[in-house]
């Protein structure tokens, strides 16, 4: 069989509605590993973050990390990375915001926040990486591959409109929930992510199995030959990808079924 690139998103896709990884999707993937196909994450979250999934499995994955803004390898060398203007990044930083929406910024090696969400590191609990609350002085703007902005949808909406007005086409914005604001560079996304991996293994997207759930995974939906979409997936995100296949639930681990009946893996 020729091998394949089989490429998700967590959240919402491959974790359940626990945030973590179920026995049934770790035994397809390390099956899948094990029939010569390449493998790799792609999400929002930080490298460091998605390292202790790769971890468990125990097989070599790529990491698509902070929605494109870092690619990783197999064995954990850091491929790409695409940072905001520093200068941009402090004009981010400096907007008003309402006081409970939180800021963060998303580094090479560390999660930045303003002040303590104890609920975000309930999502989090499954792999034991969490944020720092940063001084006022670190704030500057330096090295950051995102800004992400979570609270209020109505609020974090406000901010959107006030930064593409401000910026336009300089920033690449999406959302990965109805909470949560991400922004990143100029044409810094999964789906270019995506790209640079395809080209590094020299496969063509027609080769590449691609699954998600949100906003966030748009360019990298449309790039794969396959692309899948959950039956949880936010409701704007099939119109955007008419031609990809619709699946299960997360939670019912629809990854893990559509691969065991795509490869023929038994249970």
């Amino acid at each position: 069989m020729t091998p394949r690139l089989i490429v998700t998103d967590l959240d919402g896709t491959l974790l359940g509605a626990n945030h973590d990884l179920h026995p049934t999707t770790v035994d397809t993937l390390r099956a899948l590993a094990g029939q010569g196909h390449h493998l790799a994450f792609a999400s929002g979250r930080h490298f460091r973050d998605m390292q202790r999934f790769r971890e468990r499995l125990g097989v070599p994955v790529h990491v698509i990390s902070t929605n494109g803004a870092y690619l990783h390898d197999t064995e954990h060398r850091l491929v790409t990375a695409r940072h905001l203007e520093a200068s941009v990044a402090r004009e981010l930083i400096a907007l008003p915001r309402h006081p409970e929406v939180r800021l963060n910024l998303f580094h090479e090696e560390e999660w930045l926040i303003d002040a303590e969400a104890p609920g975000l590191l309930a999502l989090h609990a499954h792999t034991g990486f969490g944020y720092r609350v940063a001084d006022p002085g670190e704030l500057d703007g330096e090295g950051v591959g995102k800004v992400l902005f979570i609270g209020d949808p109505e609020e974090v909406r406000q901010l959107e409109e006030t930064i593409r007005a401000r910026h336009g086409e300089r920033l690449h914005l999406t959302w990965s929930m109805a909470t949560s604001l991400e922004i990143m560079a100029e044409g810094v996304n999964k789906g270019t992510a995506l790209t640079a991996l395809l080209e590094r293994l020299g496969l063509g997207p027609e080769q590449c199995l691609a699954f998600g759930d949100n906003l966030n995974d748009t360019e990298m939906l449309a790039l794969a030959g396959e692309a899948h979409v959950m039956a949880n997936a936010h409701p704007e995100l099939a119109g955007r990808l008419p031609d990809a296949q619709h699946i299960g639930h997360h939670d019912d681990q629809a990854v893990a079924a559509r691969l065991r009946e795509r490869f023929g893996v038994s249970r």
